[in-house]
């Protein structure tokens, strides 16, 4: 099982939003790369939902439910989406300025590539930040 990372900005689709959905599309991705990492992903994959701009937190995780397809918002259709589904709130945020000072996640793609939308993270930097949430690695 592949781990990921996806960014909302909470004004636009939030945590809460997700839980109260029980699942949606993650659609309107542009960039080529972000596109790259969502044809990846294989159902059953985890991802951590992270808050963008404001509070600039984990605050989730999501399962991916439906595998890539097409993104009916791009007219062009050189753009697809995936389905998730929330699993769990982290019991504590993680917020990126403790992600920025932590040793152990030095490389990590949230930091070396701070505007990619959708990002794959290591079993090693999932583990570590799941601990710092207050939940089982495994999740």
């Amino acid at each position: 099982m592949a781990r990921w990372l996806v960014k909302s900005e909470p004004f636009k689709y939030s945590w809460d939003r997700m839980v109260a959905d029980g699942r949606t599309h993650w659609d309107g991705v542009r960039n080529h790369q972000a596109s790259a990492n969502l044809k990846a992903m294989k159902t059953g994959d985890r991802a951590f939902f992270y808050h963008s701009n404001e509070g600039k937190e984990i605050v989730g995780i999501v399962e991916i439910v439906r595998e890539y397809y097409p993104d009916p918002s791009d007219e062009k259709g050189r753009f697809g989406m995936v389905d998730v589904a929330p699993v769990t709130a982290v019991k504590r945020p993680v917020t990126l300025a403790e992600i920025k000072a932590d040793p152990a996640l030095e490389g990590i793609a949230l930091v070396r590539q701070s505007r990619l939308s959708v990002m794959p993270v290591s079993d090693e930097h999932w583990d570590h930040i799941c601990r710092l949430a207050g939940i089982e690695p495994g999740v």
